[in-house]
C-alpha cells in the first residue's frame, strides 16, 4: 500500500482511479495539472495527514452527510486548494478540527468567512487574492459594528496562528487588535483590502516578521510598539492615509530588511545620527518629505533600492550614494533636488534604473567617460529639468545595456529585485503614463524630453529606437538638427 503519492504536473485530466484501493495514503499531490469536476468521495481517505489539490478546476459535494465515514479525516493537516476555482469555502472543513494548514488563495469565494472555518489548530491560512467581504459571518440579531469590536471574534481564538494572508480581497473595518497579541504570529499580509483606523498595537507579537497593510484606507500614526518586534524583516505600510514623521524609532530592528512607506501623509526631514545597518529597500515616495537630501542614516554596503521620489527635497544629491555598491534603483523624481548630472553614479555597478525626472538639475552633459559608463543602466529618465548644450555621443555611447541585450537577457525573463521585494517604476511614453508592478530585466526606457539640449544626434538614439524593447522617449529623430524646450 501507498503511503506517499505525488503526481504533480503530471498532465493528469481526471482523478486517478486506483487511489480507491490505496488505503494507507497518507500524503496525496494532484496539484498543477488539468483535473477537471466534483471531487470523489473515493479520494478521500482517513489516513490522510495532506492533500494538495492546487491548480486545478474542482468542486466538492454541494450537500454532505458529515457523519459518513467517506468525509471522516482525523488525520488531515494540511488542505491546499490555491487556484481551484472554488466559489465557497468547502463544507467538508465543518468537520475538520485539526487541520493546521489551509491554502485557498485565488480563487472566487465571496462573502463573509463562514465561523466553522476558525479551527484553533490553524497555524497557516491563505485567503489571498478572492472576494471576501467580511472576517466574520454575523450570527442573528448582530450588527457588523457589534461584530467589530466584539472580544469573541472568531479569529481572535487562533492561539496557535503563524500565517495569516488575506490580502487582495473586499475586507473592511477595523484591524482585529488581537492580530497584534498573538505570540506566535510571525507573517501577517492585509495588503489591497478596504480597512480603516488606525493599525493595532503589536507589543505582543515579538516573532512578527512581515507586516504588509499598504493599500488600504489606514490613517493615524505607526504604532510605536512596532520597534518592540525584533524581528521584523518587511514593513510595508504604503498607499494608506497615515500622518506621521519618519519613523528612526525603528532604527532598533536589527532585521529590519524592507520599510515601505510610500503614497501616506508622512513629513518632516529625512536627517538622523543614526543608521538603519539591515536595510536593502526604502520606499517612501509620494509623501511630504521637505528639506535636504540625505541619506546618511542608511548602510551603503547593503541598500538595493531606494525611492524618494515625489516629495519635497531639496539641495544636492548626496555623495554618499557612491558608496552604495549594491544600488540597482535610484528614483528621486519629483523633488527640487539642485544639482548637476551625476556622473559619479558610473561607479556603481549594478545601477539599473535612475530616474531624475521633474527636479532642478542643470548643466550640461558633454564629458564623460566611456571606460566606466553605466555598465547596467537599462531605464534612464532625466526630463523635465534644466539640462542644456550639446548631448554627449560618448554619454549614449555608454548606455549599452540599453543598446544590446544578450542572449542570456533574452533567454531568461526576471524582474528588478528579491523575492521578498520587487521593484516598480513609472515610465512617459508620449505623453502617456505607464505604470510597471513589476520591472523586466529587459525593459529599457530613455527619457531626455522637456530640457534644452542642442545638437545632432545620429546613430546612437537609433540603436535604442530599434530596440522593440525600448520605450522610447527622448524626441531626437535620426540625423536631425533640433532643440527641445523645456515646458
Amino acid at each position: 500500500m501507498l503511503a506517499d503519492l505525488d503526481l504533480r504536473s503530471c498532465n493528469i485530466s481526471a482523478f486517478p482511479e486506483f487511489i480507491k484501493t490505496q488505503d494507507k495514503l497518507v500524503d496525496l499531490d494532484l496539484s498543477n495539472n488539468h483535473i477537471h469536476g466534483v471531487v470523489p468521495n473515493w479520494l478521500w481517505k482517513s489516513s490522510l495527514s495532506s492533500l494538495h489539490l492546487s491548480f486545478n478546476v474542482i468542486d466538492f459535494p454541494k450537500q454532505l452527510t458529515l457523519s459518513d465515514s467517506n468525509f471522516s479525516f482525523p488525520m488531515l493537516r494540511e488542505l491546499s486548494l490555491e487556484s481551484c476555482n472554488l466559489s465557497a469555502f468547502p463544507e467538508f472543513l465543518k468537520s475538520q478540527e485539526n487541520v493546521g494548514h489551509l491554502e485557498l488563495s485565488n480563487n472566487k469565494i465571496s462573502g463573509a468567512i463562514p465561523n466553522w472555518v476558525w479551527k484553533k489548530s490553524l497555524r497557516v491560512l491563505n485567503l489571498a487574492n478572492n472576494h471576501i467581504s467580511s472576517l466574520d459571518q454575523l450570527l442573528p440579531n448582530q450588527s457588523s459594528t457589534s461584530s467589530q469590536t466584539s472580544l469573541a471574534r472568531p479569529i481572535c481564538n487562533l492561539s496557535q496562528l503563524r500565517n495569516f494572508n488575506a490580502s487582495h480581497n473586499n475586507l473592511s473595518g477595523k484591524i482585529p487588535n488581537c492580530l497584534g497579541k498573538m505570540n506566535d504570529l510571525y507573517l501577517l499580509d492585509l495588503q489591497g483590502n478596504n480597512f480603516s483606523g488606525m493599525l493595532p498595537k503589536f507589543s505582543k507579537a515579538t516573532h512578527l516578521y512581515i507586516l504588509k497593510v499598504s493599500e488600504n484606507r489606514l490613517e493615524g500614526k505607526l504604532p510605536r510598539s512596532l520597534a518592540e518586534c525584533t524581528q521584523l524583516e518587511v514593513l510595508d505600510v504604503g498607499n494608506n492615509k497615515m500622518n506621521d514623521t519618519f519613523p528612526f524609532w525603528l532604527e532598533k530592528l536589527p532585521y529590519l530588511t524592507v520599510l515601505i512607506l510610500r503614497e501616506n501623509r508622512f513629513y518632516g526631514q529625512m536627517k538622523h545620527r543614526f543608521v538603519f545597518p539591515t536595510l536593502d529597500v526604502l520606499d517612501i515616495a509620494s509623501n511630504q518629505f521637505s528639506g535636504e537630501l540625505s541619506i546618511d542614516f542608511l548602510q551603503p554596503t547593503r541598500l538595493r533600492s531606494l525611492k524618494i521620489g515625489g516629495n519635497k527635497l531639496e539641495g544636492k544629491l548626496s555623495r554618499s550614494l557612491a558608496n552604495c555598491k549594491a544600488l540597482e534603483v535610484l528614483d528621486l523624481g519629483n523633488n527640487m533636488v539642485h544639482d548637476t548630472f551625476p556622473f559619479w553614479l558610473e561607479k556603481l555597478p549594478s545601477l539599473k534604473v535612475l530616474i531624475l525626472r521633474a527636479n532642478r538639475f542643470y548643466g550640461t552633459i558633454t564629458k564623460f567617460d566611456t571606460k566606466h559608463g553605466f555598465p547596467k543602466l537599462r531605464i534612464l529618465d532625466i526630463a523635465s529639468n534644466n539640462f542644456s548644450g550639446d548631448l554627449s555621443i560618448e554619454f549614449l555611447q555608454s548606455l549599452k545595456a540599453m543598446m544590446q541585450l544578450t542572449n542570456d537577457d533574452k533567454a531568461k525573463l526576471d524582474y528588478i529585485g528579491e523575492n521578498y521585494y520587487q521593484d516598480s517604476v513609472t515610465i512617459f511614453n508620449k505623453g502617456i503614463e505607464l505604470f510597471y508592478e513589476k520591472i523586466l530585466t529587459t525593459l529599457t526606457c530613455l527619457d531626455l524630453s522637456n530640457n534644452s539640449f542642442h545638437g545632432r544626434i545620429s546613430e546612437e538614439i537609433q540603436m535604442l529606437r530599434e530596440d522593440s524593447s525600448t520605450a522610447y522617449n527622448s524626441n531626437f529623430p535620426r540625423g536631425t538638427e533640433l532643440v527641445l524646450q523645456p515646458t
